[in-house]
Parts: structure tokens; sequence; C-alpha cells
């Protein structure tokens, strides 16, 4: 059975388990605490980031986009995979790019002085703005059926919108909140977010599928 190492917040950690979920590969997972990571995780990845994915002939996989795909190749139920992958890659690019860059610093506000926290929130509501155009033409990103460019925006807009909840909660983008709320209360996400306790060596295997 494929190991995954993961933790349970990082949105990286959270698409590729969606993922797994949705294409019904049981692995072991792994729950990890980031300052005190494993030896064998950095064994299989020395760059310490999650999610890894460690499969049967040891061969490791530790990008969570690939991982997704990886995943989806070989099962795609929902059909989350689209033949014209370019608007996709486009998205998803935006999302791990500029703004993750921007996330991050909204976030941490106080470790980037160059700007505000409201200055950052600012960038970062220029693809919040994109998302809600396209939320506002179709159920979701690319159509009407959830893609794997959902799967792999949501856990960031999620972690954009409780930086200050209040404020998202008020907010102008109301094609945004539903589409997120749609995943943050869905079974597989209930799944995906089940809290388990750090993984050491020994422990009995824990199962997620």
């Amino acid at each position: 059975m494929p190991i995954l190492y993961s933790f349970r917040r990082c949105p990286y950690a959270i698409r590729a388990r969606m993922a797994l979920l949705s294409s019904k590969i049981a692995v072991e997972l792994r729950e990890i605490i980031l300052r005190d990571k494993p030896a064998s995780m950095l064994e299989y990845s020395p760059k310490g980031t999650v999610p890894v994915l460690v499969l049967n002939d040891n061969r490791v996989i530790d990008e969570s986009r690939e991982i997704i795909s990886w995943a989806l190749q070989h099962n795609d139920p929902e059909q989350l995979l689209r033949t014209d992958k370019t608007q996709i890659k486009q998205l998803i690019d935006q999302n791990d790019g500029d703004f993750k860059a921007s996330l991050d610093r909204y976030k941490y506000a106080d470790r980037y002085p160059e700007k505000t926290m409201l200055e950052y929130r600012s960038d970062g509501e220029q693809f919040l703005a994109l998302l809600e155009q396209r939320l506002g033409q179709h159920r979701f990103l690319i159509d009407d059926k959830p893609s794997v460019a959902d799967l792999a925006i949501f856990p960031f807009i999620r972690q954009f919108a409780h930086v200050d909840k209040a404020w998202f909660d008020q907010s102008q983008y109301n094609n945004l909140q539903r589409w997120l709320n749609g995943f943050l209360e869905s079974a597989a996400f209930e799944r995906c977010m089940q809290k388990r306790p750090p993984w050491k060596p020994g422990d009995s295997t824990e199962f997620f599928q």
C-alpha cells in the first residue's frame, strides 16, 4: 500500500488527500508535525515538505500536483480530469504562484513589513475576483462539474478566507462563498480533515481511503 506523509492543515496536503479520496486509492496515512519531521520522510524526500507519497516500488512523488495527477490517472470516477487542460493549468499556476505569495503575506503580514495586511489582502483579491467572475458563469471553475482546478484551489481559498473570516463572509464574493462552502460541507472534506495523532515508527497502520 502506498504511504502518504501529510499534515492535516496544509493546503497542498489537503488537495492531495482529496484527490486520493476521489480516486478511491487507499494509502497508509502518516500524519506529521512540521517542526519534528520523521527521519523516514526526510530519507524519501530531503526537501522536507508535505505531501510525500511513497509508492509500492519505492518511487517517491513529493509534489501535490503530481500526486493528484498520479491518483486520477489511475482512477477518475468523478471525471475531474479534462481533455482540455489549458484553462486548468493556467488557474492552478496563478493559484500556486502570485496568489499563494499574496496569501502568505496576508496571513503573516508582520513578517513582510513592505506592505500592510490590507494591502496584501487587496493583492490576493485580484485572484478572488477572477474566480468570482468564473463562478458567476457556471457552478465550478471550468464548467458545471468539479474539475482538478476546483480540487487544487479550494484549500488555498479556505486558508485565505480564514485569515479574517468575518470580512470574507460579508464580502462581495457571493459565488466564491457558495463554491467554497460546498467543498467545506462535503462528506469528502470531513473525511479528509479527520484529526489523527502524529505518526511514530512502530505505530499501527492508519488507513486513509
